[in-house]
């Protein structure tokens, strides 16, 4: 393994379009959301242990949920887990593991990835990160993994490719965030359209000259006092300093506005499993196209349905067609599969209305 090597896991996100499972308190990466006996993020964790050691993993996620990331993952030190005092999107804590990561190693190369994603041929996926990494090595390069989309999903983003400056590395033409139907199909037609994956690699240098000349304001508020990253008085400056960050993606801040943008066209089984509906596809069916977890669910003249309900729990369902039923105990959620991207809306809705408890 190249010592040079590292990977920022982003887990400071709430999930709310995972709700009721995926609470404040408990978001959807740190649940066993699968059904495999492992969280989100241990099973993110564990795919990155392929390309680097465990020294090299960094989690950066909302100071509230520290404890949980040591609970799920005990080998790492807290040194390893930089935690965000306010929640100002991915730009600011990209550029904060950027200064940490130039602390310990000015020739390092990192990868920035959601903690939350599926990745079915890991093989593949680790091959692909690692010519990523490669590249990065040798070039002043922003490089982004984009998946070969298999329908018109309005939900994603798309990047549109360009020439190829090596096998499998091409520069990035544009980028375009989650277009109508018939846009996305017209992308798709296309074939030099891919999905965002919202996967990164680059070099420690490279991305901090991108910063400094694209946004200097997060440049200049996160390096200003370079000195106390991987010290004591780390946390202390980042309290003080991180919440006056601009609130803003990486997209908006460099990756839109770069010239040194490239994709590495990818195809690994990859779902970003943002929605009830990503999971019901990512999930074995039955003869219905039911998803079931639950021990105790009949399911009767109901077709491509997900169900997550209590073990103890008998559940009778009757001529539902496409619907999403969770039971988290203290919340019932029955809605419409096909209005799934409305959840994150109804959340809103209730804390307005019944504030925090539920969520």
């Amino acid at each position: 393994m190249n010592k040079n090597n590292y990977v920022a896991i982003m887990a400071g996100g709430i999930g709310s379009r995972f709700w009721p499972a995926s609470r404040v308190h408990r978001p959807k990466q740190f649940l066993d959301i699968l059904g495999v006996g492992k969280s989100l993020i241990q099973l993110t964790c564990e795919r990155f242990l392929k390309l680097c050691p465990k020294e090299n993993i960094f989690i950066v996620t909302n100071a509230i949920y520290k404890d949980l990331v040591k609970e799920h993952l005990p080998y790492l030190t807290d040194n390893q887990i930089l935690c965000e005092p306010s929640r100002n999107n991915t730009a600011p804590c990209v550029a904060y593991t950027a200064f940490k990561l130039q602390s310990l190693n000015p020739n390092a190369n990192f990868v920035v990835a959601p903690s939350d994603h599926v990745i079915l041929d890991e093989a593949t996926f680790v091959k692909t990160v690692q010519k990523g990494l490669n590249f990065v090595e040798m070039n002043e390069a922003l490089l982004t993994l984009g998946i070969s989309p298999t329908r018109p999903d309005t939900g994603y983003g798309y990047i549109k490719f360009d020439k190829a400056v090596e096998e499998g590395v091409h520069l990035v033409d544009r980028f375009t965030e989650k277009p109508d139907l018939a846009t996305a199909q017209s992308f798709v037609d296309s074939g030099n359209y891919l999905w965002n994956a919202g996967i990164f690699i680059w070099n420690v240098q490279s991305v901090l000259n991108a910063f400094e000349t694209l946004t200097p304001d997060i440049f200049n508020i996160l390096g200003a006092e370079k000195e106390h990253y991987n010290t004591a008085n780390e946390q202390a400056y980042i309290d003080r300093v991180y919440p006056t960050t601009p609130s803003i993606s990486i997209d908006y801040a460099l990756m839109e506005k770069a010239k040194n943008v490239y994709t590495i066209p990818s195809e690994f089984g990859w779902s970003d499993l943002g929605t009830w509906g990503s999971l019901h596809a990512e999930t074995p069916q039955d003869d219905h196209q039911n998803v079931i977890k639950g021990k105790n669910v009949m399911a009767l003249d109901s077709n491509n349905c997900l169900v997550r309900v209590p073990n103890e729990k008998l559940v009778v369902l009757k001529d539902l067609e496409d619907y999403i039923i969770v039971d988290e105990g203290d919340v019932l959620l029955i809605y419409p599969k096909s209005k799934e991207q409305e959840i994150k809306t109804v959340t809103g809705q209730i804390k307005t209305e019944k504030g925090d408890v539920f969520l």
